[in-house]
């Protein structure tokens, strides 16, 4: 590759939109994507060369990634639905595991003896997130700062439980993804995903 002169700001800017649509690309490839192509179609388009590939053509293949892409999320959907299933079964089977109506699941760590927030209260809690499989998305503890919010401003599981703790109390909560985000995924949880949290509130402010 010839050396490339990116001494200049609109050089620079040049190659960080290059770098931007790569991230994307990156993060989120089509099947089978191309760099080749990729890189072909765009330097055609941002010269207003022909395509070299009639509409019709290009539209039929569209859909059939697409259709591709849907079928595959489906597929790791239903898998992490059924793994979460099968999580919360087995759970509700170990000792000191209480599972309530709406399928909330929970563990009393410490038994706290102060009040009982309110949906509409605000709080002070520490708490730490992980998926099944252990790997952490969000953790007060590890930012070094408690969380206050509302209660009821909160995922239905969390206004569930946060309503039967008293203060000082600190649970492990089993959150089935009805309770969650559920067929949403949001930042690092994936779609369907059984969330675990330690909750400790600290107050009810």
């Amino acid at each position: 590759m010839s050396q490339l002169d990116l001494s200049t700001d609109e050089a620079r800017v040049s190659y960080g939109i290059g770098r931007q649509l790569g991230g994307q690309l990156r993060d989120n490839p089509p099947p089978g994507a191309s760099l080749e192509a990729i890189l072909a179609g765009l330097a055609d388009a941002y010269n207003n060369a022909a395509s070299r590939v009639p509409d019709e053509a290009m539209n039929a293949s569209f859909q059939v990634i697409r259709e591709r892409m849907q079928a595959e999320q489906a597929a790791k959907a239903e898998q992490a639905a059924q793994a979460g299933r099968d999580y919360l079964a087995e759970n509700a089977k170990r000792a000191g595991v209480t599972v309530l109506a709406s399928g909330l699941q929970f563990e009393v760590l410490v038994a706290g003896e102060g009040a009982k927030p309110s949906a509409e209260d605000q709080v002070r809690t520490h708490y730490h997130g992980t998926l099944i499989d252990g790997t952490v998305f969000d953790s007060s503890y590890e930012r070094g700062q408690p969380a206050e919010f509302p209660v009821g401003g909160v995922i239905p599981g969390w206004v569930e439980a946060l309503q039967l703790m008293s203060a000082g109390s600190k649970w492990r909560l089993h959150v089935p993804s009805e309770l969650a985000y559920g067929a949403q995924a949001v930042g690092s949880i994936p779609a369907h995903s059984v969330l675990v949290f330690d909750v400790e509130l600290l107050d009810i402010l």
